[in-house]
């Protein structure tokens, strides 16, 4: 392809790669995308995968009007997280699969946005592409993170007694006839 533009996905012109319908891929050290990397912790060996990414532009014909602008990215990594029921360290595969429309102005996309099921965008004059990567990866982030099974038995709380897995459900029951047994007649005890 002789004439081909280059793309800088750090200052992206957004119209003029969709209409070029180009493609872009690369990766980047996941510790350059500072906001996703809070809360996460470090991988052993400081070790932790990159951010890989591709991302298709697109300019659809629309009869009579403007063509649309649309963006279709893909980004994975993993993360280290702190599970919230074990404490122990986690991994967390992130991927998102999003495509966007762009409209001329904001007014527009938020109008479009609330009928459309895709995400549309007011068109900026360049994108960052690393700043959407790093936003669509804490979107995917999960709310409270935690194992399926956690590795190691969960730590009891203190003064709390352990039960007797095997012990029948109708134990808790005798009890509780014991305590009432010791009640006299309208529940006052004996």
């Amino acid at each position: 392809m002789s004439g081909a533009q280059r793309f800088d996905p750090c200052r992206l012109d957004v119209a003029a790669f969709a209409h070029a319908g180009a493609r872009l891929q690369g990766e980047w050290p996941a510790q350059e995308l500072r906001r996703l990397q809070q809360g996460a912790l470090p991988w052993p060996g400081d070790a932790a995968p990159p951010v890989v990414w591709t991302l298709q532009g697109e300019a659809r014909a629309v009869t009579g009007g403007e063509p649309e602008i649309r963006l279709h990215l893909q980004a994975r990594t993993s993360l280290q997280l702190s599970c919230q029921r074990c404490l122990q360290p986690m991994e967390v595969p992130l991927a998102v699969d999003t495509r966007l429309r762009f409209v001329r102005d904001e007014a527009l996309a938020e109008q479009l946005d609330e009928q459309s099921e895709e995400d549309v965008l007011a068109l900026p004059s360049r994108l960052d592409l690393r700043e959407l990567v790093e936003d669509e990866l804490i979107l995917a982030l999960p709310l409270v993170p935690r194992h399926a099974k956690c590795p190691r038995p969960l730590p009891m709380s203190a003064g709390e007694e352990t039960l007797d897995a095997e012990a029948p459900a109708a134990q808790g029951l005798a009890g509780l006839a014991a305590l009432l047994g010791r009640a006299g007649p309208g529940g006052k005890p004996n």
